[in-house]
């Protein structure tokens, strides 16, 4: 399976790839599989009503990642990469008051979160720790849809099917879709030898394979511009982040100090340490607020990087 730049450098929100973007994203596909999905639909039955249940890890730590908005927002059509960070409460808000979402493309269906969204402790879903199930229900709450995803890291959601195929194989298949297939380290620094290219050259034919060169450079564009967009709003913002530890941002305040310094025309041999600190923190600290972030593979590297 070719796997893309853009399947490790994703645009979402924070504060957990796993935890927050995965069930946003379960939810957009529960939401396809309503429309599109090949299941027994009854004679004139519609859904008119969603419920959903958070299983082993989600349950436990799901409020504290923000899993709960994450799927409230999710079945509102919401995805990671195009949700307002600046809006979402203000979304959140008017799902709960008026017990409902409406996707775009779909008619509105009823959910409140307060009785449809369900953190349970006690069953945990065989396969993996964050396991979740949807469900679609008719007017008269007879079952019409159900299905299990889960969320196996760096936003990569997968349902039951998929977690078995990928369980059941034992060696990683050479990649044949692309001119330069590799499966680890060793066949990829083989092949730059002996192509005479570099990593990143083999790498953008690989993507150029499937996509075009301008539609390549506008999508990495778009990364980059998110990772900047975050550590500009992450020097930007104070006071303390959401949560109940009553944490404190520090990353203005230090770009603050290191502004006045570089003004004041300071040598300090460790100036540029400094600098890539601060904006790592930045990053650090809009992840942690449910901020706009890009993941490296995951959320919790993207200040790293």
């Amino acid at each position: 399976m070719f796997l893309s730049v853009f399947d490790i450098y994703k645009i979402g929100i924070g504060p957990s790839s796993s935890h927050t973007m995965g069930p946003m994203t379960a939810a957009a596909r529960f939401l396809d599989e309503i429309l599109n999905g090949d299941w027994p639909r009854p004679s004139e039955a519609k859904v008119a009503h969603l419920a959903v249940s958070l299983h082993g890890s989600l349950a436990y730590t799901g409020i504290g990642h923000a899993t709960d908005r994450a799927v409230i927002l999710g079945l509102a059509g919401e995805t990671p990469e195009n949700v307002n960070p600046d809006a979402m409460e203000t979304m959140v808000d008017t799902i709960r008051r008026e017990r409902q979402v409406q996707p775009a493309g779909h008619p509105a269906y009823l959910f409140d979160p307060a009785n449809d969204l369900v953190l349970d402790r006690k069953t945990p879903l065989p396969g993996h720790a964050n396991g979740m199930q949807f469900f679609a229900h008719d007017a008269q709450r007879r079952l019409l849809l159900k299905r299990s995803y889960f969320s196996i890291g760096g936003g990569f959601v997968v349902t039951e099917q998929e977690l078995q195929a990928m369980k059941e194989k034992t060696k990683a298949p050479v990649q044949k879709d692309v001119p330069y297939p590799f499966r680890n380290a060793a066949e990829m620094l083989a092949m730059a030898g002996k192509s005479g290219l570099s990593i990143a050259a083999m790498k953008r034919a690989n993507e150029e394979a499937h996509l075009s060169r301008e539609d390549l450079d506008g999508k990495l564009d778009a990364i980059w511009s998110a990772m900047r967009g975050c550590i500009e709003r992450g020097i930007a913002q104070d006071g303390i982040m959401p949560g109940g530890l009553k944490v404190r941002r520090r990353a203005r305040s230090m770009h603050d100090k290191l502004q006045e310094e570089w003004k004041q025309n300071r040598r300090n041999p460790l100036l540029a340490n400094d600098w890539l600190a601060v904006y790592a923190m930045a990053v650090n600290e809009e992840n942690a607020a449910g901020g706009r972030v890009v993941t490296s593979p995951t959320n919790g590297a993207a200040g790293v990087v």
